[in-house]
């Protein structure tokens, strides 16, 4: 959603890299772009005006002018400014001293709340908790079906005593799930209420009236990335007409400019604290302002990443495979291979992963063009051979090649090509297990000779008594030792296409088979 911003920022940021003191027409021609990206990205002008005159006063003063690297220093209080419209620190739920905590849902009608009612359902539940979901939107046909539906798919618990379609009273529906939540040991209720296409005075009654009869713990309102500067207007109407304690994003994976959503910290004073990214139930996390705003600026979401990881792989199978590997490379086989892959893909969208990889915003079309379905077609190739084949594809020869290809509906390269990948990739994470490090990484246990052993002169060829063969000689040497075994230039660490900029960092060969051709 915030591409355009980011490809803005990008773009004026680059032009003040290389530059040792930055003139004060420097950080005024600076200034402006960053407004202008604002604008485009269709941000609130109340929010842009504050937001340039912070930066432009940091920026004019000591910080910059006395920095080593006054641009970096620009980029660091473009980002702190940045975390600062989006609501500062995180902001988590405020759970009631005694069970149940009750969380109501306001918003228009079509920003998303039946669906996020589910979503944070399903995510509470992982943090332990035992949701219940009240259909309190009785209105709009078949809302009471779509809540249950959704229920059922995020296993949480529903009440739903009414059949909706204009049938039943909210206000009561709501009041009683609180009795009903407590007979039934549920310790989180939310309050799925109904919402209109426009603010209306019937809404903003009705929202009330279920507010005073529940005494939510916490209002939130969930609001439309993707409608605008009207967001803004709406959100305003709510907190003055109901009130409400945090925002909800919605859609955030849309393609629309977004920087309404940017604004409505801002302007309303209430935190931003959940986004909701996809369609799928587990497409919604905490809302991080630190985080969002590293990925605006292209500097990718580590924390984030990590703790997916986190929550996907366990530590117990992560010691078993390393401890298989620190054995030997034929420990580990396709099986193991496969049950890696399927790993990563229980993170979520490979896309969306390498996207908050830092400097990705260099290959993002190709990015956004990933086949994921290339996963899926290793998995079957894998699981079209035979058990003995898994356990030593060395055995792998043409017939079987053409019989697994026949198997899992690909061409017979594409067997070729996966078992030489997996090949590879097990000679190199059998050499990281055993200590030997990245290969070609200058401190990391890259070299696999024994300590003690003195290293034998290599033989070849002696050196030219011509000046000009020589310095030509030398300058190949240099090239040599730079491009590091894989023969392909490095950086001071040994990676392969990486340079100062992480936006050079090259991907896996395993990740860069999945992209589409460059353009």
């Amino acid at each position: 959603m915030f591409d355009t911003l980011s490809d803005r920022l990008a773009a004026t940021f680059k032009n003040l890299r290389g530059k040792g003191r930055l003139s004060e027409a420097d950080i005024e021609a600076t200034v402006r772009e960053i407004r202008i990206a604002l604008l485009e990205a269709d941000v609130a002008l109340p929010v842009v005006r504050a937001f340039i005159k912070q930066v432009k006063e940091r920026a004019l003063g000591a910080e910059v002018s006395q920095a080593l690297n006054p641009a970096q220093q620009v980029i660091k209080i473009v980002n702190e400014e940045l975390v600062g419209i989006l609501g500062g620190e995180t902001r988590r739920l405020r759970f009631a001293k005694t069970p149940p905590t009750v969380i109501m849902l306001a918003g228009l009608q079509g920003a998303g709340k039946t669906t996020l009612a589910g979503k944070l359902g399903r995510w509470l539940r992982t943090q332990g908790h035992t949701p219940l979901l009240v259909a309190c939107d009785l209105q709009r046909p078949n809302a009471v079906n779509q809540l249950s539906v959704v229920a059922e798919r995020a296993g949480v618990a529903i009440y739903a005593p009414e059949p909706g379609n204009g049938v039943g009273d909210p206000v009561r529906v709501a009041e009683d799930s609180i009795a009903f939540a407590r007979s039934k040991q549920y310790d989180v209720v939310i309050v799925d209420t109904a919402g209109r296409l426009g603010i209306d005075q019937e809404l903003m009654q009705q929202a009330a009236d279920i507010r005073d009869a529940v005494r939510p713990d916490e209002v939130l309102f969930v609001v439309d990335a993707m409608i605008g500067q009207d967001a803004v207007n709406t959100a305003e109407a709510f907190r003055d007409g109901v009130g409400f304690d945090g925002v909800v994003l919605s859609k955030l994976d849309g393609d629309a400019r977004g920087g309404a959503a940017l604004s409505i910290a801002h302007v309303t004073g209430r935190q931003t604290m959940f986004a909701s990214n996809g369609e799928k139930l587990d497409d919604f996390d905490a809302f991080h302002p630190d985080r969002m705003a590293s990925r605006i600026l292209g500097m990718g979401d580590m924390l984030s990443l990590i703790e997916k990881a986190e929550q996907t792989f366990s530590q117990a199978e992560a010691e078993k495979m390393a401890a298989k590997l620190a054995k030997g490379p034929k420990e580990f086989t396709l099986d193991d291979f496969l049950a890696q892959m399927e790993q990563v893909r229980k993170m979520g969208s490979i896309s969306k992963l390498l996207g908050m990889l830092p400097g990705m915003g260099q290959i993002k079309d190709q990015i956004n063009n990933l086949d994921e379905k290339d996963v899926d077609r290793t998995a079957a190739i894998i699981k079209s051979m035979t058990p003995a084949e898994r356990q030593e594809p060395t055995i792998i020869n043409g017939s079987r090649r053409a019989r697994i290809a026949r198997g899992s509906g690909v061409d017979v390269s594409a067997v070729k090509n996966l078992v030489e990948r997996f090949f590879e990739a097990r000679k190199m994470m059998s050499k990281m297990a055993q200590g030997g490090g990245m290969p070609g990484m200058p401190g990391m246990g890259g070299g696999s000779r024994k300590k003690g052993k003195p290293q034998k002169k290599a033989k070849g060829k002696q050196r030219s008594g011509n000046p000009m063969k020589r310095k030509a000689e030398e300058q190949a040497a240099a090239e040599r030792r730079a491009a590091g075994p894989g023969g392909q230039q490095g950086d001071a660490f040994g990676l392969p296409g990486a340079g100062k900029d992480a936006s050079s960092f090259e991907l896996p060969k395993e990740f860069r088979d999945m992209l589409p051709p460059q353009q």
